[in-house]
């Protein structure tokens, strides 16, 4: 869906969405237009939403978490049905979601030193059970919101599994949030695939981390398990072999390039945001193979500290390429591993580093990474 004022910034892009709503079935069609529809009700709804977090800073690792069931409506954020210290529901949607914020949470807390979305103990609200047959999922700006998927059509023309079921999804729409404090990546063409390419990269993070997988073990699939058994696919993208996750005769094929000879300017999704982001997500992928381990270890903390210091509003695919080579030169040496990884990766998808300083781009008061 095309969100230009106010973007909801959701998992499955709109080519897809599209897709489905020309070669799907008859329901299939009509759950697929619901979905790519509700973008204005939900963005007339924002303000209201920025109420529910309650305001104040809370200690580094303590996590506050709610869960909320709209009961199939579109009332935001709907009942309360399970808050921080509550045990499981038996609720899979709600449990799943409280426990992917969680492991979310960890993740920037334990190996980036980030009190929550905004670094001040933010609450992370989460909504279950949004309206009936909605196949996504969203950062509204101040909350998380989960489709069941299309659990209620036949079993021969589901196509999507509920959202929760990715742990992946939890942890790249949470960091648009993080993104949203930040560098507040405009969302639109190079600018808005970067944004989409960061979500992706701490989404797989905490995938990775929640597994204890090192870079080479992990899959650099995102959004595995949301597809049915009637999708010829794996996922929404793979960082890996970006245009390789689907390819299938309703959702159509992965359209995503890893290198900019097959950059996509597309007068949609925002300029491709979804598409292009493909690229810096290989270029991620080949930075942290080429240093290996952990990915959230080095490859991660040049990641992060690039986001949350360097990176501006207008940033695009050069500026990103710039700013993360420096910023690895100066957290582990001119020179060192992890910098020529960094140029390594960026020139693998057709991306020169240049050592100077991106063109424009001022710099924030840095502070320390754990």
């Amino acid at each position: 869906m095309i969100c230009r004022r106010h973007p909801i910034l959701c998992i499955v892009p709109p080519h897809i969405l599209k897709e489905v709503t020309q070669k799907g079935t008859d329901r299939q069609k009509e759950w697929a237009w619901r979905t790519l529809t509700m973008s204005e009700q939900v963005r007339g709804q924002r303000q209201a939403l920025g109420t529910i977090a309650a305001l104040g800073v809370t200690p580094v690792g303590q996590k506050r978490r709610t869960v909320y069931d709209a009961e199939h409506g579109d009332v935001l954020p709907g009942r309360l049905v399970r808050a921080e210290g509550d045990g499981p529901t038996g609720d899979p949607a709600v449990d799943e979601a409280f426990d992917g914020a969680g492991v979310t949470y960890d993740l920037y807390d334990q190996e980036f030193g980030r009190n929550s979305i905004d670094d001040l103990g933010l609450r992370l609200d989460s909504t279950v059970h949004y309206l009936e047959g909605y196949d996504n999922a969203f950062w509204t700006g101040a909350q998380m919101v989960y489709g069941d998927g299309d659990e209620d059509l036949p079993e021969e023309e589901r196509l999507w599994n509920r959202f929760t079921s990715a742990v992946d999804v939890i942890g790249h729409e949470l960091t648009h949030g993080v993104t949203q404090y930040e560098a507040n990546l405009a969302y639109r063409s190079q600018s808005g695939a970067v944004n989409e390419s960061i979500s992706d990269v701490f989404g797989s993070l905490v995938k990775q981390k929640t597994l204890g997988q090192t870079a080479d073990q992990a899959d650099w699939l995102i959004g595995e398990g949301l597809f049915t058994s009637n999708v010829n696919g794996v996922a929404l993208r793979s960082m890996k072999e970006p245009g390789t996750a689907y390819d299938d005769p309703v959702l159509g094929k992965d359209p995503q390039p890893g290198h900019m000879n097959d950059y996509q300017n597309v007068p949609y999704d925002n300029g491709g945001v979804h598409i292009n982001s493909g690229i810096p997500n290989h270029a991620f992928y080949f930075v942290a193979t080429e240093i290996g381990g952990h990915a959230w270890d080095q490859a991660g903390q040049i990641w992060y500290v690039t986001l949350r210091d360097r990176l501006r509003r207008n940033s695009d695919f050069q500026d990103a390429a710039n700013l993360t080579f420096r910023v690895a030169g100066e957290l582990y040496g001119a020179e060192s591993t992890e910098q020529q990884a960094v140029r390594n990766g960026w020139a693998q998808v057709g991306i020169g580093v240049v050592a100077a300083a991106a063109k424009g781009r001022g710099k924030k008061k840095k502070r320390a990474v754990r």
